[in-house]
C-alpha cells in the first residue's frame, strides 16, 4: 500500500493532476492586467485626443474663410422705406447653405483621416474629441463667415448706401442641420479606417488539454 500524501510531503512531490495545483500559463503569455501600459498609456491617449479636439476646432477659421470667399452674394435694395431681395426668384440661399455642407463635409473627411492617422486603434477620448472638434470648429466657421461677411445689420446698411442701391446681405445659414454635417463625416471615416484598417485584437491562447492519469 502506498503511504498517503500528508502535508510533510515536499510539495513537489505532489502528482501532476494535483487540482490544487496552478494551471501553468504558455510561454510569451501577457500579463492579465496591463498595470505598466495603463498610466502611460492612458496619459498619451488623451492628450492625443485634447491635440486633435484643438486643431480640428481651430481649422473651423479655415473652413469660415473658404465659406466667406465662395458662397453665393444675395443682393438686396432699398426703396428708403423698406429693403427687398433684387432677384426675388433667385437661389443664391440655397447656395449659401449647400456651399458650408460642401466645405464641411470635407474638413469632415480630412479631420477623421488626420484622427485616425494619429491614433490607429481609436478609442472613446479620440472619437470624443473628434465629434466635439468637429462641433466646435463647425460653430466657429458659422460665425467667422458672419463677423467677417457683409454687414448683419440691414437696416443700417441699407441706410448707409442709399436708396436703390444694390448690396449684399449678410452670410448667415438658413438650415442650421448643416452644422452637422462636418462631425459626422468626420465620425464616419474615422469609424470605417478604424474598421479596416485598425489593430485586431490578438487571439487568445489556446490552453492544452491535459488529461488526467488516474
Amino acid at each position: 500500500m502506498t503511504a498517503p500524501l500528508t502535508p510533510s510531503q515536499p510539495p513537489h512531490d505532489r502528482p501532476a493532476s494535483d487540482p490544487w495545483q496552478a494551471p501553468a500559463q504558455p510561454w510569451g503569455a501577457m500579463p492579465p492586467h496591463g498595470h505598466e501600459e495603463d498610466g502611460p498609456g492612458m496619459k498619451k491617449e488623451l492628450l492625443q485626443a485634447a491635440a486633435i479636439l484643438v486643431v480640428v476646432a481651430l481649422s473651423g477659421l479655415v473652413l469660415g474663410a473658404l465659406w466667406l470667399g465662395f458662397a453665393p452674394r444675395i443682393p438686396l435694395i432699398s426703396d428708403g422705406e423698406a429693403v427687398y431681395l433684387k432677384d426675388t426668384e433667385g437661389e443664391q440661399a440655397i447656395g449659401v447653405d449647400g456651399t458650408f455642407t460642401l466645405f464641411a463635409l470635407g474638413f469632415g473627411l480630412v479631420s477623421g483621416v488626420a484622427a485616425f492617422l494619429v491614433r490607429r486603434s481609436g478609442g472613446v477620448p479620440m472619437v470624443v474629441a473628434l465629434a466635439l472638434g468637429s462641433l466646435l470648429g463647425a460653430l466657429l466657421a458659422w460665425k467667422a463667415g458672419a463677423l467677417f461677411g457683409p454687414d448683419t445689420d440691414v437696416v443700417a446698411h441699407a441706410k448707409a448706401v442709399g436708396k436703390g442701391v444694390v448690396f449684399n446681405a449678410p452670410v448667415e445659414l438658413k438650415a442650421k442641420g448643416t452644422l452637422l454635417a462636418w462631425p459626422v463625416a468626420a465620425l464616419a471615416v474615422h469609424l470605417g479606417l478604424t474598421g479596416l484598417f485598425g489593430p485586431r485584437d490578438p487571439e487568445p491562447y489556446a490552453v492544452p488539454y491535459e488529461e488526467r492519469v488516474p
